[in-house]
């Protein structure tokens, strides 16, 4: 069926605002014919099956007819700038997230249009774009950007082929070589997350750490998590928000956050990760008192990770703040996505179970592949785990979480343990 129905924990109301309640959306599944092969559309939660049944008959309207009203397709002339500020406003708004969005705007205005933008589109050739890799090389671009400029024209230049502006895609066949990029940072190994935590305890950096090193949530999802949706009674929260996409500078109160990639992504609170949450909450109480003492503004946006007076944090500032952390701490260098890099992986190795980790971070079946560099039958691994309930996930990252705690459990038990035989010496003394 086209329109199926789905339950949900906490479902939204006609204003998109979180009810905190169950209840029952419905999903639009699409498969249709093109000359290109089969295709299929999807959208997830229509509050009512009503409109999920009329957002399907528009759409396969709109499928079984494909109109692409970016640009006149007999215009000969049309040039390269022409052809992609028209086919980014309208690919990008409809398909990218807007990170992604911004990204490609940025890119084609600053190294792909001041070379090739004159150009008319037909006559765009692979020795014109491989002439200006070389130019953007000579300036001294990475090898990263090239390459992901080299991205950019391949997507655009495809649809400019399917649309039949273009006989071919110029961006398939250039011959110029991209070097390596910068190595990644190695994700932190559990001891190095025990090293890390024990830096960290009791300062404002704790419980982002521990939701994006524990947890392996995205800066977002975590500057952008709040308390409606932690369950301390039910040992649980809900991932199913996140802090919008550039967040203007100076800004006090949020009053929409954007959706999150995966939708209801249910995590566990363990034992080891309860307290963090605890102090948590009691540490912007004291801060939401004190700043009220004083005479101050509190901004409540219910938000986890806040600054001192409650108003929302920015990710380019976490960003790079995280970075002057690493370097004062004398850690080994990673950013702070990193973190999200070592939850992944210390729980596949102390697991094995690497589609309950994908399920944890919100990551595809083939997306978690990728992350962690494992080939496998994934057609076996699916049909094995039609479901991954919340039990088997507090299984892993008990596991996992368990595994950074325990020495610092141990160091602990054996510092009372000296104090308290010191105490019974000076006693018998």
């Amino acid at each position: 069926m086209a329109v199926q129905s789905r339950a949900v924990q906490n479902k939204r109301d006609a204003n998109g605002a979180l009810t905190g309640k169950p209840g029952t959306v419905y999903d639009v599944n699409i498969k249709y014919n093109t000359p290109e092969g089969k295709k299929s559309y999807a959208k997830r939660g229509f509050l009512t099956k009503k409109e999920a049944t009329q957002h399907e008959a528009e759409m396969r309207t709109k499928l079984q007819n494909p109109v692409y009203a970016a640009v006149n397709t007999l215009n000969t002339k049309l040039t390269v700038k022409e052809y992609l500020d028209e086919w980014v406003e309208n690919h990008g708004k409809a398909n990218l997230r807007p990170s992604t969005f911004s990204a490609y705007k940025s890119h084609i205005k600053t190294q792909i249009l001041p070379h090739i933008g004159h150009i008319q589109l037909k006559q765009l050739t692979p020795a014109a774009l491989d002439n200006m890799f070389q130019k953007l090389s000579e300036a001294g671009y990475a090898q990263a950007t090239m390459r992901y400029v080299q991205r950019i024209l391949s997507v655009s230049m495809e649809a400019a082929r399917k649309y039949r502006y273009i006989e071919h895609n110029p961006a398939r066949d250039i011959i110029t070589k991209f070097g390596k990029q910068g190595k990644t940072p190695d994700p932190y190994t559990i001891e190095q997350m025990r090293q890390f935590m024990s830096k960290i305890i009791g300062t404002s950096w704790e419980m982002p750490v521990v939701l994006g090193g524990l947890y392996g949530l995205r800066i977002s999802e975590i500057i952008g998590m709040r308390w409606q949706n932690v369950d301390i009674e039910k040992m649980q929260f809900s991932v199913v928000e996140q802090m919008p996409f550039k967040v203007p500078a100076g800004t006090k109160t949020i009053t929409e956050m954007a959706p999150t990639k995966s939708n209801d992504r249910i995590l566990p609170i363990t034992d080891d990760t309860l307290p963090y949450f605890m102090r948590q909450f009691e540490l912007q109480e004291r801060q939401k008192a004190f700043v009220r003492a004083g005479g101050g503004e509190y901004y409540d946006n219910d938000l986890v990770i806040a600054k001192a007076d409650g108003s929302p944090c920015r990710r380019e500032t976490v960003s790079a703040d995280f970075g002057h952390l690493i370097r004062g701490l004398e850690m080994p260098h990673i950013r702070f996505h990193d973190l999200r890099h070592t939850a992944a992986t210390n729980m596949h190795q102390l697991t094995g179970d690497f589609y309950t980790v994908g399920e944890i971070l919100g990551h595809t079946l083939k997306g978690i592949g990728m992350t962690l560099g494992i080939s496998t039958n994934l057609e076996a691994v699916t049909a094995l785990y039609v479901d991954v309930r919340l039990e088997r996930k507090k299984e892993v990252l008990d596991t996992y979480h368990k595994a950074v705690h325990t020495k610092e459990k141990d160091t602990v038990d054996g510092e009372q343990k000296k104090k308290q035989k010191k105490k019974s010496n000076d006693i018998d003394l």
